[in-house]
This record gives C-alpha cells, sequence and structure tokens, in this order.
C-alpha cells in the first residue's frame, strides 16, 4: 500500500516565514491555554465579597479564551505546522507564571491581569513578522486576540482601584 503524498503548501509564503509565524503562534497558544487554565481555575477557586462578580467575569474570560486556543491552533495548522498541545511543551512555550495554592481575590486578579497582558506582548512580538510577510489572516488574528485582551486587562485592572 503506498502512502499518499501530501501537496507542498503554496499559498504566498516562504517555508521561512511560514516556520517563523508558526513558531510565535506557537507560544501565543501556549501563553492563551495557560490563561484559560488560570481563570477557569480562579472560577473555581475564588472566594469573598466578590465571589458572583468574580466567578462570572472569569467564566466570561475563559470561555472566550476557549474559543480562541482552536483558532491560533489552526493558524498554525494552516502554515503547515503542527500545533503544540501537551502541558509539557505549553510549559516549555509560556511566559505566564503558574500560581501556586489558592491566592486570595485580589491577587487572582492581580495574577490575570499579567497574565492577560503577556498574552498581549507575546502577539505584539509576533505581529510584525506576519505583517512583513504579508501574512495577512495572521495579522488579523492577533489584532483580534490583542484588542480582547486588552479589554480584559483593563477590566480586571479596574477592579484593583481603591
Amino acid at each position: 500500500m503506498s502512502k499518499a503524498k501530501v501537496s507542498s503548501i503554496n499559498i504566498g509564503l516562504s517555508e521561512k516565514d511560514r516556520s517563523k509565524i508558526a513558531d510565535g503562534l506557537s507560544r501565543m497558544l501556549a501563553d492563551s491555554y495557560t490563561l484559560y487554565l488560570k481563570t477557569h481555575n480562579f472560577h473555581w477557586n475564588v472566594t469573598g465579597p466578590m465571589f458572583q462578580t468574580l466567578h462570572l467575569m472569569f467564566m466570561t474570560q475563559y470561555t472566550e479564551t476557549w474559543n480562541a486556543v482552536d483558532m491560533l491552533a489552526e493558524r498554525i495548522r494552516a502554515l503547515g505546522h503542527p500545533a503544540p498541545g501537551s502541558y509539557q511543551q505549553f510549559a516549555a512555550l509560556t511566559s505566564i507564571k503558574d500560581s501556586e495554592g489558592v491566592p486570595n481575590a485580589k491577587e487572582m486578579i492581580r495574577q490575570l491581569v499579567e497574565g492577560q497582558e503577556t498574552v498581549v506582548r507575546t502577539a505584539r512580538e509576533v505581529l510584525p513578522i506576519a505583517e512583513k510577510a504579508g501574512d495577512q489572516p495572521t495579522v488579523d488574528l492577533l489584532s483580534a486576540r490583542m484588542q480582547v485582551h486588552e479589554q480584559n486587562a483593563w477590566m480586571l485592572r479596574s477592579l484593583l482601584e481603591e
């Protein structure tokens, strides 16, 4: 039985550019998945006088992020590269620090602001690579993700103000 040959990708981006973009998107995927997991953990474990508000806010944010990880992984695949998908791979690629134990609500918010902003910074690092290569779908995806994460960071940060 012969193996079917996969045709080469010819979408107007060089293999080198596709590889660099996929590497950046892999870091973005790892950051997003790690932020998703942290936000979901905090949703389960938040306590205190703002419980209801934070429980619902965290659920909204983790649900949106969960949907985004699929878009990121599928963009990596469309560029012809495997998407990372294990905790080991995500741990090696992410810039988001894991939390230890169960922090109080204010510390949860602080860590999530930091996580949201980390995802934005990662997207900003990948954006010029995609722009230079003329990869508009990736530029659009990164721009949309930055907008969501900047808004989430702002909303969370506003809860820390006295």
